[in-house]
């Protein structure tokens, strides 16, 4: 992929507090898009704490359109549909512990993805076979659902952090069902031919590195085309990495690389 340098670049900043924030980028060659699934740490407050903002900046001067939505779920933007699998505030619920589905959790997200791709597909200054979708967490996850699929006009897959089940019952490094996780990620792999990066950070307190090197075995095993990067500790807490402007000189080395070889 050829990238527009920073100075052949006309920039506009569009922000909708309520819904997502964007940067849309017009390159003089190309126009591409990213989007990038917000997550959430939860407070008394409900207060959305990361938004990749330093993120998105660095993303749109490679050359790209970025699209960061706030995904229904958080706050008043919840919403309750279970036969969808909508579930409140988390957004796609696992169940229950004892018998827990990662795997639609995941695909629901996928769903929000491609209705935001369909969508973005018919703005004049979107390349509509270049899509980039990334994620952090639980939109991550989401994001690894959706290479399973295969769209089209999905170019490659970006998960930072990503999993669900992590903190059960308010506990770092206690995740809900980790054995089950994995099963998941294979159930994933098995279709998945979009080339996909997976950063983890080596203190993560929602999934640390042994079970997010077994995620990368298990969907790697299964057929997944997946390069894996586990970090050194970031801050207190790496799986809030990307939510850090100092990051960017840790994961963008891996990020550009990744997609110089996947164009």
């Amino acid at each position: 992929m050829q990238l527009a340098h920073a100075h052949h670049l006309r920039s506009q900043a569009i922000r909708n507090r309520a819904k997502r924030s964007a940067v849309r980028v017009r390159a003089r060659f190309r126009d591409y898009r990213k989007r990038i699934h917000h997550a959430l740490r939860l407070q008394q407050d409900l207060k959305l704490v990361i938004e990749f903002r330093d993120a998105a900046v660095w993303i749109a001067k490679q050359g790209y359109v970025v699209v960061a939505p706030v995904r229904p779920g958080y706050g008043a933007a919840a919403i309750e549909i279970p036969e969808r699998g909508l579930f409140g505030l988390f957004f796609s619920g696992v169940g229950d512990c004892s018998d827990t589905n990662f795997r639609d959790a995941g695909l629901a997200i996928a769903s929000l993805d491609m209705w935001l791709i369909d969508y973005m597909s018919t703005q004049p200054f979107i390349k509509r076979d270049g899509v980039i979708v990334a994620g952090q967490s639980g939109g991550g996850w989401g994001a690894i659902a959706l290479a399973s699929q295969n769209p089209s006009s999905v170019r490659a897959i970006i998960g930072f952090e990503a999993g669900r089940g992590g903190h059960f019952d308010g506990k770092p490094n206690n995740n809900c069902a980790p054995d089950n996780l994995v099963k998941a990620a294979a159930q994933f792999g098995r279709t998945a031919r979009i080339p996909a990066l997976w950063i983890y950070v080596h203190n993560d307190s929602y999934f640390g590195p042994e079970l997010s090197m077994r995620m990368a075995s298990a969907y790697r095993a299964a057929g997944g085309n997946v390069e894996y990067h586990l970090l050194p500790d970031f801050g207190q807490d790496g799986h809030f990495m990307i939510d850090s402007g100092d990051a960017i000189r840790i994961w963008a080395p891996l990020v550009s690389e990744f997609l110089k070889n996947h164009p």
